[in-house]
């Protein structure tokens, strides 16, 4: 799997980078978070991206009660660094 290479925020120009920077830097990423950080409403489809160019990112779903009292989930995206690599560079 792929390391996560973004060394400053100063190099995020795209919202995949953006995506790809935040993993890095925090682990992980709900939709809520990239929508209010960034301005990113299809998280789900940088989540493929990433994946198909070798990041291991796993969904964990999250269950949340909604503003109504009606159950949901949403889903946490998380970065695994690849084994053997202990110093992640952001």
């Amino acid at each position: 799997m792929k390391q996560i290479k973004i060394h400053s925020s100063t190099e995020v120009t795209t919202q995949k980078e953006a995506v790809l920077w935040h993993l890095g830097r925090y682990g992980s990423l709900t939709s809520w978070e990239a929508i209010k950080e960034y301005g990113i409403t299809r998280l789900s489809h940088y989540i493929l991206v990433l994946r198909k160019e070798g990041y291991d990112i796993v969904s964990i779903p999250i269950e949340r009660v909604t503003r109504f009292g009606k159950p949901a989930t949403i889903v946490k995206y998380q970065y695994v660094q690849p084994h053997g690599q202990l110093n992640l560079e952001i």
